[in-house]
């Protein structure tokens, strides 16, 4: 009989008894683990804006440009060289699922932004994904938190294309949507710039606590 590796069985699985090196994201410890409105799934739905993009690791990139002191460009293999995190997170769809306890790894967005160098008037952020040009934004304070990432593991596995593979943002303490599968560019801003899903309606910011859903 088939399982699905990604199902959940039991109880959501608890930050207490993680490795020292592992980030627990604040949102994991609160009493109340569901934002309102929630529902916990045990498994990984997929859902996505357009098509899943086929991506040839030989031509990935990720750009780090804008309002910084040294953009800059990595390929695959420099992205993997970069210093790891592992961050233990919960996860919260728009639609209303939730996942939670999900144990992510990859590139602390914080390392990122020290190599890149940040401007003083840089104050939002907007990325771009593989899929058709795809954006979205959130503010710099909420991209430079200790949860966040770009992540290319997910509960022990590489991601897969479905869930944004080889690499995705994840910004833990807000809506889904915001953290953008198949990355391509991380630009800074001056001025917020609305993306994909925030011109056709979703809330500007997202915070799954405030049920920040739509405009």
């Amino acid at each position: 009989m088939f399982q699905d590796p990604k199902y959940q069985s039991g109880e959501p699985p608890r930050p207490e008894g993680l490795p020292a090196d592992v980030i627990i994201s604040p949102d994991t410890q609160r009493p109340e683990r569901l934002p309102p409105g929630q529902v916990r799934t045990r498994k990984w739905p997929v859902l996505h804006a357009t098509v899943v993009p086929q991506i040839d690791l030989t031509e990935w990139t990720l750009e780090v440009c804008g309002l910084v002191e040294h953009p800059f460009i990595l390929d695959w293999e420099q992205f993997r060289q970069l210093p790891r995190v592992k961050v233990f997170a919960d996860f919260h769809c728009v639609t209303r699922w939730s996942r939670l306890g999900n144990l992510w790894e990859g590139v602390a967005v914080r390392t990122l932004l020290e190599r890149a160098g940040v401007r003083p008037e840089a104050r939002f952020v907007v990325i771009t994904g593989y899929d058709s040009g795809w954006t979205t934004n959130l503010p710099l304070a909420d991209f430079d938190s200790e949860d966040a990432l770009i992540a290319d593991t997910h509960d022990g596995q590489p991601l897969s294309p479905d869930h944004g593979g080889p690499a995705r943002l994840i910004i833990p303490r807000l809506y889904a949507w915001k953290s953008a599968k198949w990355v391509r560019s991380i630009e800074l801003t001056a001025e917020d710039r609305p993306g994909y899903w925030e011109q056709a309606g979703y809330h500007n910011h997202g915070d799954p606590w405030k049920e920040e859903r739509y405009q």
